[in-house]
């Protein structure tokens, strides 16, 4: 294919220019010449390759730098290092190269981004030792995680130049492990960002059945923010402030979730847009203002007295401030209202970054640093975690991504934040180690509770410890921080360590003898084989005996049916497009892989499969290939840890096939309700009713139907028509 280097040479020096002069601190001559000679380097590194899609590869780097610069908010040597962070892997640039332009930092900064860049191209499972290594990574240096956050923006942004099969694995992948960390680094926007686009490939029809929903209300949403703004700015002027009034809709993944949550429609979300008003003051009357804004709102509006968050006398240990508070507008819905000011704003955007702007004020709000603190427990815990499988410790950590925090005091009166649901015991080892390891008891405001004792806020929090106490397994039932977790755990694990060397020699003999590459991978696969959460485990089976030779055949069996299984679908080319739409007339059976085999399958029980709906299978290790609806609550876990077991799935064909649903229906109870909803079932859709069961409760009913569905477009067409029926003002297929 030929390219016009002049235009894309013009193009990539606009870029340059626009990543300059959109960037978010003004920026002196030493940052400039910085810049300038990480893009020059970079454009040399580059020169020859190209994206996907068929642009400039420099292109990237620049965005990313943008990125980093203009919606993070990090300085010229962070977007210095956004510029170079392909350049060692892609050229022959080495980090002596870089170390020598630059300084150690940014290559150090660049040279973590490599390693990461190198393990992702292995496709790391995040069952594997590597993806533990690439999270160790991800915390030398905040730098580095946020600069892949961006890359990982990026390449979202522009994901449709990949396969279908690559957008959903690697939208998988972002919302499994990239959106909880831009979650926990501040980087809101970001983080709904990743988690749109990753719905936008994953369940591309709810997407875009939400995405449709907001813009029919962005007419109403607009008309009404206006008229707040009209009335609300009049008082806060007279009162001398300075600020402005925006309205935006909320996140389409944050509106996914509430309907999933609330078992409701998009029309029932009740606060799926807000309005933020933000002022500016300075550092001593911030609150003050905010709670004068406050006042001024709630004497306009009726409020929700339950739905205030005032995260500015506590913010979140992500350093979040804003005072939230949700009102009632002219047509009976409520609205969620923010009110920060311009410092709290600039934090809210830009997460971490805009903390080392502010970091006076920053480190005195959250006790010296929650996010460096933060960073260091992680690091520690995966130092100490060569034990214990990667997915393990993922989700030792992951709620302490999302969670929301309470704060209690220490007995001189210093704040503490904790995970929400955290107890006593955690409340020791976030003091120290030791306190942990020796923890007794507490008292909580004076009183003697045991140490699984659920923090609440403004507890006061004494922990009583003796030298004779040791951990137990049954504290793991109860703690949630990931640094609780992992003290425990390594304790409890230093006895076994000698038993499961002892395992680990037999086990490689008998490897040996068996003729098996003793490797990372192969032990993975293995422990998964048997059911096994690590490998540590699997070095005791063989040292206790409940494992042996015998079990080693039975694994090389199962692998070799799987093997075979997996080169079949593979290897061949397509005789058609996987996953072009099919006559919904003419589904008939499930064919796999790029041949478009018929194999045998079963059905998933985490999800309902109807003809007509995208699907995909999944080879599990002894129970064959098992079918799972594209929208299966389990579909991302699955693509993001064990994509390489993944086979496309498509409908060819099915007049005869029929599938029994449940149907849930609400509405106003009234004589003949029963008769309609029958008419519409039996006569107009003649469907095969197996059940029915209706309640009533103070002139609301409440129903569950069992028929039998054909295809998807008769499920449609049923809902729509009993959402037709006078008085019915809820259908859902459970």
């Amino acid at each position: 294919m030929a390219y016009d280097l002049e235009i894309e040479n013009k193009e990539i020096l606009q870029r340059y220019k626009d990543l300059i002069s959109e960037t978010y601190r003004t920026l002196d001559e030493e940052s400039n010449k910085i810049i300038r000679k990480a893009f020059d380097l970079a454009l040399d590194a580059h020169k020859d390759q190209r994206r996907k899609s068929g642009e400039p590869y420099i292109y990237h780097p620049i965005a990313v730098a943008k990125i980093v610069g203009k919606e993070i908010g990090l300085g010229p040597r962070s977007i210095a290092a956004a510029l170079l962070h392909d350049v060692i892997e892609d050229s022959e640039y080495t980090y002596e190269d870089i170390r020598s332009a630059f300084g150690k930092k940014i290559a150090d900064v660049v040279n973590s981004l490599t390693k990461i860049s190198v393990l992702t191209h292995q496709n790391v499972s995040v069952q594997s030792e590597n993806y533990r290594k690439l999270l160790l990574t991800l915390s030398e240096d905040y730098r580095v995680i946020l600069i892949k956050i961006a890359d990982r923006l990026h390449n979202m942004r522009t994901l449709e130049s990949m396969s279908p099969e690559k957008q959903k694995k690697i939208a998988s992948e972002t919302v499994y492990i990239y959106a909880p960390l831009a979650h926990r680094l501040g980087l809101y926007n970001i983080k709904s960002e990743l988690e749109d686009i990753s719905l936008k490939y994953n369940n591309p029809s709810i997407y875009r059945e939400i995405e449709g929903k907001i813009e029919l209300a962005s007419a109403d949403r607009k008309k009404y923010v206006e008229k707040f703004t009209r009335e609300v700015s009049e008082k806060l002027k007279n009162e001398g402030l300075n600020f402005t009034i925006k309205g935006r809709a909320k996140a389409i993944s944050s509106i996914y979730r509430k309907m999933l949550k609330q078992g409701v429609s998009f029309e029932e979300v009740y606060d799926n847009y807000a309005i933020r008003i933000i002022y500016k003051s300075d550092r001593k009357n911030e609150k003050f203002l905010a709670w004068k804004i406050y006042s001024i709102v709630t004497d306009l509006y009726h409020s929700n007295p339950s739905r205030i968050r005032d995260w500015i006398t506590q913010p979140r240990a992500t350093g979040y401030e804003s005072l939230h508070l949700t009102i009632l507008n002219p047509d009976k819905k409520w609205i969620e209202v923010q009110i920060r000011s311009e410092r709290m704003d600039d934090i809210a955007e830009k997460g971490v970054a805009a903390h080392y702007k502010y970091k006076e004020g920053y480190h005195k709000k959250t006790e010296d640093g929650t996010l460096d603190r933060w960073l260091n427990e992680i690091r520690e815990a995966l130092e100490n975690q060569h034990n214990f499988s990667a997915v393990d410790f993922l989700e030792t950590i992951k709620p302490n991504l999302y969670s929301k925090e309470v704060f209690v005091f220490t007995p001189r009166g210093e704040i503490k934040l904790l995970p929400n649901g955290a107890t006593a015991l955690d409340f020791a080892f976030s003091v120290h180690t030791d306190l942990g390891m020796r923890c007794l008891g507490a008292k909580i405001n004076g009183k003697l509770v045991p140490i699984s004792y659920v923090l609440q806020n403004g507890d006061q929090v004494e922990i009583l410890s003796s030298q004779n106490q040791k951990p137990k397994i049954g504290w793991l039932d109860f703690v949630v921080t990931s640094k609780a977790k992992s003290k425990i755990k390594n304790f409890l694990n230093t006895e076994k360590i000698a038993l499961a060397e002892e395992g680990r020699e037999i086990f490689e003999r008998k490897m040996r003898h068996a003729k098996i590459a003793l490797n990372e991978t192969e032990i993975n696969k293995m422990q998964k084989f048997f059911g096994l959460k690590t490998s540590q485990e699997l070095f005791l089976g063989f040292q206790d005996g409940s494992l042996n030779a015998g079990s080693i055949r039975k694994y090389l069996d199962s692998k070799t049916m799987l093997n075979n299984l997996l080169s079949r679908l593979k290897k061949r080319t397509p005789k058609y497009p996987l996953f072009d739409k099919t006559e919904q007339e003419n589904l008939d059976m499930i064919v796999f892989g790029k041949d478009e085999e018929k194999l045998n399958y079963s059905y998933a029980k985490c999800c309902n499969v109807l003809p007509g709906e995208d699907i995909f299978g999944f080879i599990t290790i002894s129970d064959g290939i098992k079918v799972h609806n594209d929208n299966c609550p389990n579909a991302i876990n699955l693509r993001a840890q064990y994509d390489y077991r993944i086979i496309g799935a498509k409908w060819v064909n099915s007049d005869t096939f029929n599938k029994r649903i449940k149907i849930e229906i609400e509405g106003l109870d009234r004589q003949g309700m029963i008769n309609d909803i029958t008419q519409v079932i039996t006569n107009s859709m003649n469907l095969d009713m197996k059940s029915m069961s209706i309640a009533s409760d103070n002139g609301i009913f409440t129903g569950n139907i069992n028929v039998e569905i054909k295809n998807k477009s008769q499920l449609e067409e049923t809902l729509k028509k009993l959402k037709l029926i006078k008085g019915v003002s809820k259908v859902n297929r459970i």
